[in-house]
């Protein structure tokens, strides 16, 4: 019998998971959630570690006597750490405007075909790299800590680089799993700034005699290390603030025609690279929420989701990572503007707005999963849709009806339970994640939401392809 701590850590939630394995089955519950907001700090958006830390210990006390803890965040941010191991700043959040010219800048000095080439990474503002370009306090920093390993740090006083939140850097070359030096050689940055890499599962220090494990501490692959695909053409989708949606390969995929398809290789847990894209997913529904929220149109997302399922299908669509999208403050005007700029009718109801967010994200799976199967030559069967958006049937259903193809969606914890699954692994416990996916494909709840696809979706496909290239 164990007793475990999972830290999964979102950039709007946080929340403390306590597991026990008894040999057979993981029972688990939930034990704290806070708001992970976000503060200003000389006019720039940043994460409030203190905040965060004092949370964390209230889960520590609240879960009473465990085996181990562990942390998974969101990817790309970090914090900076002088030579007396102190925080320098707080750590930028990814969605401050600081990088927006980034990779103007970026350019001048390393060609974006070669830095795919040495990364494998979708080239995005907000990845570390470009991230590190702009930071005013580079030049002070000892160490660099990724936020799982900086929130390790803060309880061990132990610093490491955990893999796969390494791997979406834009610094780390997924073939030999190390720092690319053509790459930090270009940016002269020094390879010193970064603790030694390690793998996921490994145990690293302690608080208060419990054992700290550095677990995949990027949550997309701590719940594609849970996917319990029984099927070798299975696609998943990391469904959360973010959409990452793709499939396990034994090799990266770092061609001409990925590139300029914008997708990206990321370590997993079990080795294997995740072939991937990322998109913006139901932060666009929660920041509509919140700024309608402003105007004193208070709903829940069940309401929410009650309007879109009551409004005309395919009227308008978004593209969910247009750049104008992508920032804090009155989504809903920017997606009328998006929808006036390209001569689409402008979303006038609520429902209208959150169906176009819907039915927008859904043809962006399509659209994605198309591009993976050009490059990679495999035929999907079916998409395993995991994480807080498996809660959302409306989603669920309309990525069915685009995509043609099955979805299964759950576990709804998959990012916890490969959380937990990791650290079992690391006491011994888990043989292997390979067993880890056994247990929880037999032991989870699954929805399976049939394939409905017709003809009026590929017409809206077409639109949306066109609209999105406007």
């Amino acid at each position: 019998m164990k007793t475990v701590l999972a830290f999964d850590f979102g950039a709007s939630t946080g929340r403390a998971i306590k597991a026990v394995f008894d040999g057979k089955e993981i029972n688990y519950e939930e034990i704290h959630r806070f708001e992970n907001i976000p503060k200003t700090v000389d006019g720039h958006i940043c994460h409030d570690v203190d905040m965060i830390l004092a949370e964390i210990k209230i889960a520590i006390e609240k879960a009473g006597k465990i085996d181990s803890m562990a942390f998974d965040t969101w990817g790309v941010d970090y914090g900076l750490l002088d030579k007396d191991g102190t925080l320098i700043h707080e750590p930028y959040h990814y969605r401050d405007e600081r990088t927006k010219d980034a990779l103007s800048k970026a350019f001048k000095k390393i060609d974006a075909d070669e830095l795919y080439a040495e990364t494998g990474n979708q080239i995005m503002n907000i990845n570390t790299l470009f991230q590190l370009i702009c930071d005013e306090n580079s030049d002070k920093a000892d160490k660099l800590l990724f936020m799982p390993d900086l929130f390790g740090y803060l309880l061990t006083g132990k610093k490491v680089c955990e893999t796969t939140i390494a791997s979406t850097s834009q610094m780390l070359n997924p073939i030999t799993k190390k720092w690319s030096k053509t790459v930090l050689s270009a940016f002269s940055i020094n390879e010193t700034l970064f603790p030694p890499l390690c793998e996921s599962a490994t145990i690293n220090g302690e608080y208060n005699g419990i054992p700290v494990i550095s677990v995949a501490g990027h949550d997309t692959q701590c719940a594609v290390a849970a996917m319990p695909a029984k099927s070798e053409n299975a696609a998943f989708l990391s469904c959360g603030t973010w959409s990452l949606i793709g499939c396990e390969l034994d090799d990266p995929v770092m061609t001409k025609q990925s590139n300029a398809l914008e997708l990206s290789n990321e370590i997993g847990a079990n080795g294997k690279i995740n072939f991937l894209k990322n998109i913006s997913g139901l932060w666009l529904i929660q920041e509509t929420r919140r700024d309608l929220a402003k105007t004193d149109k208070k709903y829940s997302y069940n309401e929410l989701e009650m309007f879109a399922r009551e409004s005309q299908p395919f009227r308008s669509f978004i593209d969910p990572d247009a750049p104008e999208l992508s920032a804090h403050g009155n989504l809903p005007d920017k997606i009328r503007a998006f929808c006036k700029n390209t001569d689409q009718p402008v979303p006038e109801t609520i429902g209208q707005l959150v169906r176009c967010i819907y039915e927008s994200l859904a043809l962006k799976y399509r659209l994605a999963l198309e591009q993976i199967a050009e490059c990679t030559g495999k035929k999907f069967g079916v998409l395993h849709l995991m994480g807080g958006g498996t809660k959302d049937g409306f989603l669920c259903e309309l990525a069915a009806q685009s995509l043609g193809i099955p979805v299964i969606a759950g576990p709804i914890e998959a990012t916890a339970l490969g959380n937990i699954m990791l650290q079992l692994i690391a006491l011994g416990k888990i043989e292997s994640i390979e067993k880890g996916r056994e247990i929880i494909a037999e032991t989870e709840k699954v929805k399976i939401f049939e394939a409905q696809h017709t003809a009026c979706w590929d017409e809206a496909y077409e639109r949306f392809c066109k609209i999105i290239k406007k």
